[in-house]
């Protein structure tokens, strides 16, 4: 799925101001970088990134504005080319008037921002990589199980939304249900969310769609979550072995990011709800380094030990 981000969608976002190049607002921003063209005002346009969104800020503006009538006209038509998406100045610094010359002639936009240039970049660029980050969907339920985002995957109508119906009512939060788009926000960061067809909806078989917003307030959903481990539901097999220490933990691999996995088989009798509510409990356990598994397993190394000791 791929995402066209244009500059207009800067000037929805954030408080910028176009100040010209209005032609241009429809031009697409294909890359998250953001060029700061300083060797440029030298002259320099060799190696111009001039596919990218440019940032003017004091510095770049103070060498413009030293420079002759002829070069300020030459390094604006340069700036300003066919592809550029946009340029940006910051602080709320006074726009030359053969700067906006160039960008009207070439339809470039100039977005003019009054905040500090490291605050405009970051935010820009945050906004920027957010909206190309690598993009997947997973059949599955994502739950804010307390604070820890537990994605919940198994075969069709294993008893998912079930336990996630339990979960809410145990006071945690819905994410997703049946569809959860996730994007890459970092090398080693998954955002989940829900589509906005199905936002804060359940599907119950035997009940059909319910609203767990409606049902149970505000608190009881939320719109995006940081996943963290995922549960596996499968139907009981009698005949696979299936972990009772915890000291083998699985792995899932979604796009880049490997994330813990627990399977953990469904039989009646057995309280998932629970189960994975633990779950949750224990990873948090294992973040700041209590490990239960490995300490029973030195419990009984130690034990062994001491009874080979006595022998």
């Amino acid at each position: 799925m791929s995402t066209i981000i244009r500059t207009k969608d800067l000037l929805e976002n954030f408080n910028l101001t176009l100040v010209a190049g209005e032609e241009g607002l429809h031009r697409k921003i294909t890359t998250s970088d953001i060029s700061r063209p300083g060797i440029e005002m030298t002259g320099y346009f060799r190696y111009y990134p001039k596919e990218r969104l440019q940032l003017i800020g004091k510095t770049e503006m103070t060498y413009f504005m030293d420079l002759t009538d002829e070069q300020k006209k030459d390094r604006a038509e340069k700036l300003c080319t066919d592809i550029t998406p946009g340029i940006v100045v910051s602080r709320g610094m006074e726009i030359p008037e053969i700067l906006i010359e160039a960008a009207n002639n070439s339809g470039v936009p100039i977005l003019h921002s009054p905040r500090k240039t490291t605050r405009v970049i970051s935010r820009l660029t945050n906004f920027l990589e957010a909206k190309f980050a690598p993009f997947t969907a997973v059949h599955g339920v994502l739950v804010d199980i307390y604070g820890v985002g537990v994605l919940i995957t198994g075969q069709s109508g294993v008893g998912k939304s079930e336990t996630a119906l339990e979960l809410v009512k145990r006071g945690h939060r819905l994410v997703a249900d049946d569809s959860v788009e996730i994007r890459q926000e970092d090398y080693d960061t998954l955002i989940g969310n829900s589509p906005p067809l199905i936002e804060h909806l359940l599907e119950i078989r035997g009940l059909g769609i319910i609203n767990v917003m409606t049902l149970f307030g505000a608190g009881a959903v939320r719109s995006y979550k940081k996943i963290a481990m995922i549960i596996n539901l499968e139907l009981w097999d009698q005949h696979k072995q299936y972990d009772r220490l915890g000291l083998d933990e699985d792995k899932m691999k979604i796009m880049d990011v490997e994330l813990p996995k627990a399977t953990i088989p469904v039989r009646p009798g057995r309280n998932l709800a629970v189960i994975i509510e633990v779950a949750a409990m224990n990873f948090r356990l294992k973040r700041m380094g209590v490990n239960a598994a490995e300490e029973f397993s030195e419990r009984l190394s130690t034990m062994i030990d001491q009874e080979k000791d006595i022998e």
